[in-house]
């Protein structure tokens, strides 16, 4: 690291920033508007699904109901939620402060820490990742991207940017057009999220960000699963995806010079 003294100054003032706006995550997750229900199907056109079942899993392999989906406002009312959120908002702000150091490129990066951590909650409770949260997220990341550029003119981490936009979300896009009861297109979206600020960052930020969405999906919702913690065919990939993200600004550089020097 070239300038400890800045990265622990940087660590410190985002951890206190990010801590502080995690305490908004409880209201945050309160304003999301409940997706509109799906009408009930007529009891003679529910069938099960090509692996034996419609929906959860049932013993007997015949199809069953979802549990209903819990509302955002009784997540928002979870005891405690407010100052977990900041607790796990601070906690990575240091990382990022760290890794990036006292640098524009956090500029992109603030808000969707405390963001990041609100969408967390949400798709491991719910299995979703509301479009209502993603969609202003992502013109506030290319609006403050964008002001980065203007402040240093480093054009190359703008393409970049778009690269990761580019390569991450073009990925998700294809692994959910060929199997689209494995991805929801959530995950679609978030990561060309993710995308855009690994891809600011540099390469190796983008190429861990990403490869490691599955490693740590793969790995731990498999062990998830075999603890019985969650569903082996319902696991949230959310919030691997935004851990992968997290360890991608980390230790994405120092991975890709290890790789390139042999």
């Amino acid at each position: 690291m070239s300038d400890p003294g800045g990265a622990a100054a940087a660590a410190g003032a985002l951890a206190l920033l990010c801590g502080a706006l995690g305490l908004l995550v409880p209201a945050l997750v309160a304003r999301i508007p409940e997706p509109e229900p799906e009408p009930e199907p007529e009891p003679s056109t529910v069938h099960a699904g090509a692996d034996g079942a419609d929906g959860a899993d049932g013993a007997d392999g015949v199809g069953v109901e979802e549990e209903p989906k819990e509302a955002y406002a009784d997540i928002a009312r979870s005891p405690g939620l407010a100052w977990k959120a900041a607790l796990a908002s601070a906690v990575a702000g240091a990382v990022v402060g760290w890794a990036v150091g006292a640098d524009w490129d956090l500029l992109p990066l603030v808000p969707l820490v405390p963001v990041s951590v609100a969408l967390a909650v949400v798709d491991w409770r719910t299995r979703l990742l509301p479009t209502k949260v993603i969609a202003p997220t992502y013109l506030v990341t290319i609006a403050l991207t964008l002001l980065t550029w203007v402040v240093t003119r480093e054009t190359d981490d703008l393409v970049r940017a778009f690269w990761g936009w580019l390569v991450a979300g073009g990925i998700f896009f294809a692994l959910w057009f060929v199997h689209p009861r494995g991805l929801g297109y959530g995950d679609v979206r978030l990561a060309g999220l993710l995308g855009i600020a690994l891809g600011h960052l540099g390469w190796g930020e983008l190429l861990v960000g990403v490869y490691g969405g599955f490693l740590l999906g793969g790995l731990g919702g498999g062990l998830l699963s075999l603890l019985r913690v969650v569903e082996r065919r319902a696991f949230p990939f959310g919030p691997f995806m935004l851990l992968a993200a997290l360890l991608g600004i980390w230790i994405g550089a120092p991975v890709l010079d290890g790789l390139a020097t042999g």
